[in-house]
Order: structure tokens, then sequence, then C-alpha cells
């Protein structure tokens, strides 16, 4: 059989030998050239990561809003103007917000990063005819793996053989309770993830028993590559507070314009016989060279009055505030931008646990002697105490 076609069957509703049958493997595992050709066809069995941004993307990200160009308009202005420590304060707010800005989003991403630790590190394998540990980069369709308690699956499986075996898959499911597997069964193809017992998934951990299975999908085409593609391919868009910025950025910049056009055409009248433009303008211009500049410099003027150039600053800081406050409860946010819209919604819909899951059920109130006892602390971490209406109790 082709090898473009092995990832294209439902493993799970195929009984275990015609699953070695299909992939084209003995039970004495592959041979070093197979797994060197295998190995060429579909790259190591790792999950990739979408190109991380560079610098200068970023950097063009924070710069890309209507008001911080407004303002480096005005900072430019300012400089030409001969207002040099105008200028530098209008840049300094400039650069202070793209900084912030850059390091949230920096430390949000490398927290997304750590999906990937989730593949094990190495794995035992029968290649040869012989059993062998080797790193779980290394694997390939066909390749015949031996499950224990304790370990991570390296990729995803259709079992062979289980004996007792149960696997934790609350990274995948997010099921709380490890889940029995059976090697012998054979399912429907429409089986639901969490439903198939015949099979074993990259990422999941071995709770208990023993079993063997042979590996039918890796990396990218595992069900936790399928989520890292999900979550790579999410289309962004512009959030309710940038679109209210930037609309506020424009309706700035049009009424300092007009603002400037009235100031302008005004003060001219007022300083000069206009009238002496329509008729001699160059002798006009030499005239009133030093009054038209004057005028132009306080309509200039008055324009970058009218920008507020704390703005930008104030609300990067708001936000940053209202990220690390949530980094505390434990809500990762990607975009700093993100912070206003997840602060306005009013319902979240999940499905049970939600896909990424610790697995650390937390016991918060026992009752007890006739009266219920508040458990405080999180998780498997020691830290907590018993309290009853608020006050330590033992």
């Amino acid at each position: 059989m082709a090898l473009d076609q092995m990832k294209e069957r439902e493993w799970h509703s195929l009984q275990a030998d015609e699953v070695l049958k299909h992939l084209e493997v003995q039970e004495m595992g592959l041979s070093s050239e197979e797994v060197e050709k295998r190995l060429a066809h579909y790259g190591p069995n790792q999950l990739r990561e979408a190109p991380r941004p560079g610098f200068l993307a970023l950097l063009w990200a924070q710069l890309n809003n209507f008001v911080v160009i407004l303002l480096i308009v005005a900072s430019v202005i300012s400089a030409l103007l001969g207002d040099y420590v105008e200028a530098a304060a209008i840049m300094a707010i400039v650069v202070l917000n793209a900084v912030l800005g850059i390091v949230q989003e920096q430390r949000a991403e490398q927290a997304l990063a750590a999906l990937k630790k989730l593949a094990a590190p190495d794995a035992q394998v029968i290649r040869d005819g012989v059993r062998s540990a080797v790193p779980s980069y290394n694997l390939v369709p066909g390749d015949i793996v031996f499950l224990e308690s304790g370990n991570f699956i390296p990729a995803d499986l259709r079992l062979l053989e289980a004996v007792n075996l149960r696997v934790e898959e609350a990274s995948l499911t997010g099921e709380s309770l490890p889940v029995q597997k059976n090697a012998a069964t054979v399912l429907e193809k429409n089986v639901p993830l969490g439903d198939r017992k015949n099979t074993a998934f990259m990422g999941t951990v071995v709770n208990y028993g023993r079993g063997r299975g042979v590996v039918t999908s890796t990396g990218m085409h595992t069900q936790l590559g399928l989520i890292a593609t999900m979550l790579q391919n999410v289309e962004t868009e512009e959030t309710p507070l940038q679109r209210r910025l930037d609309q506020l950025g424009r309706s700035l910049s049009i009424g300092s314009l007009i603002l400037v056009a009235v100031v302008f055409i005004v003060a001219l009248i007022n300083y000069t016989e206009i009238g002496g433009l329509f008729s001699a303008p160059l002798e006009y211009l030499k005239e009133y060279a030093s009054e038209i500049t004057e005028v132009f410099i306080i309509a200039i003027s008055l324009a970058i009055a009218a920008v507020p150039e704390g703005l930008p600053a104030v609300v990067t800081i708001s936000l940053a505030l209202g990220m690390r406050e949530m980094v505390t409860r434990h809500a990762l946010i990607r975009k700093l931008s993100s912070v206003e819209t997840l602060g306005s919604a009013t319902i979240i819909c999940s499905d049970k646990t939600g896909t990424l899951t610790q697995n650390e059920m937390t016991v918060t109130r026992v009752w007890a002697d006739d009266q219920f006892v508040h458990v405080t602390g999180t998780g498997y971490a020691p830290n907590g105490e018993f309290q009853i209406d608020g006050k330590k109790w033992m």
C-alpha cells in the first residue's frame, strides 16, 4: 500500500492484523532501511510551530495604529518647528507603548509554545527484531511501541495488546478519569475520539498496566498535532477596542485638519490683506511671509495640542495590568488588545473542563460533624487550610 494512503484509514475500525497489513509491518518491527525511508517521507515525529514573528514584525504591529501614527506625525512636525522637547516627549510615549506591547505579547507566545512539551522524550520500540529505546522524534508509521505505566504516548497508536491498560487522556479530551483500553475491540468508523478504546494518542499518559501498539500517525498528523494546527491557523481580527481607537484617531485627525484650515484662514484675514493673495500672489507672499509663517505655526501647534499624546500609553499600561491580573488567575491572553474584549464577555461556553487541563481534581468543601468545612488551595500543591465560617479549623 502507498505510504501517502496510510494516514487516511480509520484505524480503530480495523482488526489488529489488518492494521499491520496496511502499514506493511511484521510483529518483529520495521527494518532500519524501511525506517529511514519512512522518516524521509513523513519527517520527524514533532509538532511544528508556525514561524514566530520577528522583532520588526512585532514592532510594526504595535505601530500600525492610527493614533500612534498620528502621534509620530505630530512628533516630526514638532521637531521641524523647533520644539524638540515636545517632539522627544511624544516619541518617548510611542516607544514606551511599543516596548510594553512587545514584551507582553512575547511572554504569551512563549507560554503557548508549552504545548510542544507534551511530546514524549523517547520510546521503547522493536526494530529488526530487537527491542530498543529511540528518540520519539524518530518514530515513523509502522513502528511497534511498548507501553508501560508512567510512559507518555509518543505518537498516535492502534493498540495490539493491552493488559489492564489505562490511559489518562485529560490533555486531549478533558476526561478526568483514566480510560480503560481494549486492543481486541473493533469500533465503528464514526466513533468519537474519547470512545476509541483500541487506540492511544500522542501526549496522553499511561496511568496503569502495560501494552503494545503500532504507530499510525506522527507529528502534525496526530490528534495533538491537529490541535496545534488549529491554534496556528486562527485568523486574527481587530478587537472592538482597536476599532474604537482607530475611529477616534481618524476623527481627531479630521478635526485637526479642519482646525488648522479654519485657524489659518481666520488668522490670515486678521493679520493681512487677504485680497492681495489673489491679485499678486508672489508679491503678497514676499510682503507677508513672516506673518504667514507665524499663522501656520499657530495652526499646527493647535492641531498637535488636539492629539492626546498620553492615550496610547495609558491604554497599553491599563491592558498590561489587566493581563497580569488575569495571568494570576490562570487566564492566558495572547494579544494585549484582547484583554478588554475578554473583560466584556458575560458568558463563556466550554466543553467539559476544556481541551488543555492539568487534570488535578481539588476538594473545596467537606461535610463533617453536621457542618461544612471549606478547603483552600488548588491542585496537588500542599498549600491551604480547613476553614469553618471563614476561620481556620484544626
